[in-house]
């Protein structure tokens, strides 16, 4: 344990949100102020690595109703750096089972005295609904293919880290974009610090649509790719389609990943990102996943200031 540096003994003043729903009502200035803090968090921790008594006397839930390992692990791990107690909810094992609604469930567990709910579900708008009807912060932890914030967050922490400034760069967000949150996320995130974002893949999972959110839509990875300054390549989230997009996994990762070849032809410091889990051979090659310029590890680790970060913001803006 170590003691809390000046600037963190109190939040940003120009933050004064209780709840962390999205990236796409937040401003520039707020997502700025996010990511300033989640840096302070990662440095004043010594990389993440020790505790900071900053919310001490504070309990946090994460409730989580989908499979998840890195984002349920560093929101628990991000809890108790802060000296804040963390709760599992599984769902599998509740009332949720037996038919009790979300909000029930939620307000059950809010009677507990909780200072902030963490959540994923499968229905788009769940953490907004919970929001509107619990009095504990709540931050989004996904919500179908709607929004993911904090892994929206944590991608453009790594790259400001790598680039020093998001204004100006070139930034292609590669294939399922029809049912990421993760693409959504980073696209309002992006878009409001300055950068141009393509989004590519197969027309079955890059619709002309994107477009009218003022991103460039490709399906050429080979037309692209000397452009960009960061490549984040999404999983193919098969277990959220009902028909397959394209003909088979190999001539998605013949069109698609990034390959050995497509790094020759990319410029010499772009960044690799990937938000996991990764495919190895279908959305990238295992030697470029691997590689000098893979930022993928330095992702996971950023995970845990910002969610801190979430953490620090949400609930001290509500005292």
């Amino acid at each position: 344990m170590i003691e809390l540096p000046p600037e963190l003994e109190s939040p940003p003043v120009n933050w004064t949100r209780r709840h962390l729903l999205d990236l796409e009502s937040l401003s520039a200035d707020e997502i700025s102020t996010a990511l300033d803090v989640a840096q302070r968090f990662k440095d004043a921790t010594q990389d993440c690595k020790v505790k900071l008594p900053v919310l001490a006397g504070v309990t946090s839930v994460n409730l989580f109703f989908e499979d998840s390992t890195r984002t349920r692990t560093s929101f628990s791990l991000a809890a108790r750096r802060l000296g804040a107690d963390s709760v599992e909810f599984s769902a599998s094992s509740s009332s949720v089972s037996k038919g009790e609604t979300l909000l029930d469930t939620a307000k059950t567990i809010e009677s507990m005295k909780i200072d902030a709910m963490v959540i994923r579900h499968r229905s788009p708008g769940a953490p907004q609904m919970l929001a509107k009807n619990l009095d504990c912060s709540v931050i989004n932890a996904g919500d179908g293919p709607h929004e993911h914030p904090t892994q929206g967050l944590l991608d453009i922490l790594t790259i400001r880290q790598h680039r020093g400034s998001i204004a100006g760069l070139t930034v292609a967000l590669v294939g399922d974009i029809a049912h990421s949150r993760t693409a959504r996320s980073n696209i309002w995130g992006l878009k409001k610090l300055g950068a141009h974002v393509i989004v590519c893949g197969p027309s079955t999972l890059v619709s002309k649509q994107w477009e009218k959110l003022g991103v460039e839509v490709s399906h050429d990875l080979d037309d692209i790719v000397a452009r960009c300054d960061v490549l984040n390549l999404l999983r193919i989230q098969f277990e959220r389609q009902y028909t397959r997009p394209f003909p088979s996994v190999r001539e998605y990762a013949l069109l698609y990943a990034m390959n050995r070849e497509r790094m020759e032809r990319a410029k010499e410091n772009i960044l690799i990102m990937a938000p996991g889990p990764i495919n190895r051979g279908v959305e990238v090659t295992p030697d470029v996943a691997d590689g000098s310029q893979s930022v993928i590890l330095h992702q996971v680790n950023n995970g845990l200031a910002v969610r801190m970060a979430a953490l620090y913001l949400v609930t001290k803006a509500s005292r």
